[in-house]
């Protein structure tokens, strides 16, 4: 009996991420100077960031669970946001692991800011290990309704970004 599939090319590509990434684990496993636990504890994260932006902010929400807020930094720079934390291991004296895969250690992400942003209206939250950054638009950077007025009709409103 012939099955026949339909080729995904994108699932191929995150099959192949998949065992790219196990061969990443195995490598820094063998050829650790520390051996293969010490090198499962020492490697560093990059926490996955969602941005987007409406008419007033733009948001970046960063997911860092496991992360105290004593342990997390934001800072901005030069026109770039720069956010520092660590995740440390749980040291359990009780139990004799077998294998980690969370990993733990420090990271650092930065981010150019757009020129829209008003960099003293800046404010970030933490809840649910979730580090969300707001970051408020300048007012001439916020889009403004323009009233237009047409003989013998009704007024009609239209948006037009950046101009007053």
């Amino acid at each position: 009996m012939t099955l026949l599939t339909r080729w995904e090319p994108l699932r191929e590509f995150s099959t192949m991420q998949d065992h790219m990434n196990r061969m990443d684990r195995v490598f820094r496993e063998s050829y650790s100077p520390e051996g293969p636990e010490e090198a499962l504890t020492t490697t560093t994260f990059v926490p996955p960031v969602d941005t987007y932006e409406d008419g007033h902010n733009i948001v970046l929400k960063l997911e860092v669970p496991g992360i105290d807020e004593k342990d997390m930094h934001v800072h901005i720079d030069n026109n770039t946001l720069t956010v520092h934390g660590e995740r440390n291991i749980e040291e359990e004296k009780e139990e004799n692991y077998r294998r980690i895969e969370r990993q733990y250690g420090s990271f650092t992400r930065s981010f150019t800011l757009p020129s829209s942003v008003d960099q003293g209206q800046v404010s970030a939250h933490y809840d649910k290990g979730v580090l969300k950054i707001n970051l408020a638009k300048k007012a001439e950077a916020k889009p403004k309704q323009i009233k237009v007025n047409v003989r013998g009709e009704k007024t009609l409103a239209a948006k037009v970004p950046g101009k007053a």
